[in-house]
Order: C-alpha cells, then structure tokens, then sequence
C-alpha cells in the first residue's frame, strides 16, 4: 500500500503582519516631529516660568510649524498610524493649550487675581474640549472647514500678540485686560461652531504654477520684515475670518 504525502502548503508572498496591525505601529520620522513639537511648548513652559516670555513665544509659533508638519510627512510618506494620532493630539495639548495659558498668564493675567487665572483655565480647557471634538469628529464633518478656532492657531494668536507687545516694549500690566479679553475670546472660539478654512484640500502632489512659488517667497519675505506683528495680524485676521464666513452663509441661508 502506498502512502500519497499530503499536499505541502501553498507558498504565498503576504507579509505575516496584516496591514492593519502595522498601522497600529510607531513610524520613526512623523513621531519624531511630534516630539519635537512636544519638547517647543515644553520649552515655552519653561521659559515663561524662567519670565523669558519672547523665547516662550517664538517657542509656540516652532511647535505650530513643527505640528504641522508631522501630518503632512504621515501622509505623504504613508505612515499614518493610531498611536501617531493620540501621540499627536496629546502633544498639541500641552504646546497649545496648556503653554499659551501658562505664557500669558505669567506675563499679564497674574496681576488679575482669580480673573486671570480663570481666563487662562478657560482656554487651557477651550483647547482640551476643541481636540477631543476634533478625534470623535474625524471623518464625519467637512474637511476644508474646522469647527471651531483649531488650538495651533489659537495658540499662534495668543503667542504674537505676547511677542509684539514684548518688541514694542508694553508691560504685561497696561495690557492685562486686553490680554484677558484675547484669552477669553481664543478659548471660546476654539469650541464654537464657527468655521475656519483647513486647507486640506490642498494637494502638496500636484504642480503648481510659477507664480505661486514666487507668492511663497515673498510671503516669507512678508513675515521677515516684522515678524512679531505681521504673524500676530495674520493669525488675528484667521481667527477673525471664521465670523466672517458664519456672517455671510447667515445672510445668504435660504429662508
């Protein structure tokens, strides 16, 4: 009687780890820029504890570009993963909410008493509640529109106007309303229904024209000439562009 061997197992080319799994994985080059972005509004904490406020100020606007930048380069490069989306989130909570709360409230809002402080806990939980409706909302509202003030823009608000008013050499003290009034008004943005263009529907792949290379240059060069004012009334005319987009889709609302 002869024994036929049992079919041997067919060979396949799949990797053993499915793809989903290796989503769940730590990617090197986009983690890296979130902690980089992490250890910026670390640095602002630090140096505002230290009454360095300008070096806290610069520090907010390098993790506003560092955070953006992670984002990008996990998409392009293909490495978007849930841990570098809670890694994200987690960082963008203290550069964003927690630094810009400390920084204006050690340069202007103490004098204020429980006023002040309470103007800068209103931001510091106005950032908490904007990122966790942004994770729980992912992929359900409208990408090229944000609910709400997003927190590195309210952070980039709240650190210009700290730094021009650091370069134009006004006290913390003569400004304190002005700067509890700018707290208030950047915390309850953030958790509005007001929309602000993303710019996701940009698509970094495709060509662009000649001359709008040449609008990126001059727009750095724009931002060189002035940098505490010119980025402090760019990121005060976004903050303001969203009222006005609510404005007009008001009027314009078929009744």
């Amino acid at each position: 009687m002869t024994l036929i061997p049992p079919n041997p197992p067919a060979r396949t080319d799949k990797p053993l780890v499915s793809n989903d799994l290796r989503r769940r994985g730590i990617y090197l080059v986009p983690n890296a820029l979130t902690t980089a972005a992490l250890f910026a509004g670390f640095y602002a904490i630090v140096q505002a504890m230290n009454q360095r406020f300008e070096y806290a100020a610069i520090a907010i606007f390098i993790a506003m570009v560092l955070d953006g930048l992670d984002g990008r380069v996990a998409r392009l490069t293909n490495t978007q993963s849930a841990f570098g989306a809670e890694y994200d989130s987690l960082s963008d909570m203290v550069s964003f909410g927690v630094a810009p709360a400390l920084v204006v409230y050690e340069w202007s809002l103490r004098g204020l008493g429980k006023v002040g402080w309470i103007a800068a806990f209103i931001y510091c939980v106005g950032a908490a509640l904007r990122l966790a409706r942004f994770n729980t909302n992912m992929g359900v509202t409208d990408k090229r529109y944000f609910q709400g003030l997003p927190s590195p823009a309210a952070a980039a608000l709240i650190g210009g106007f700290v730094w021009v008013l650091l370069d134009l050499e006004v006290p913390g003290e003569d400004a304190r309303w002005v700067a509890c009034g700018l707290t208030i008004f950047a915390g309850m943005t953030m958790i509005s229904n007001i929309p602000y263009w993303s710019g996701k529907a940009i698509n970094l792949k495709k060509s662009v024209p000649f001359v709008g290379v040449a609008a990126i240059a001059l727009g750095f060069a724009f931002v060189s000439f002035y940098p505490p004012g010119v980025l402090f009334a760019l990121f005060f005319g976004y903050a303001l562009s969203g009222y006005l987009v609510f404005l007009w889709r008001w009027r314009n609302k078929p009744k």
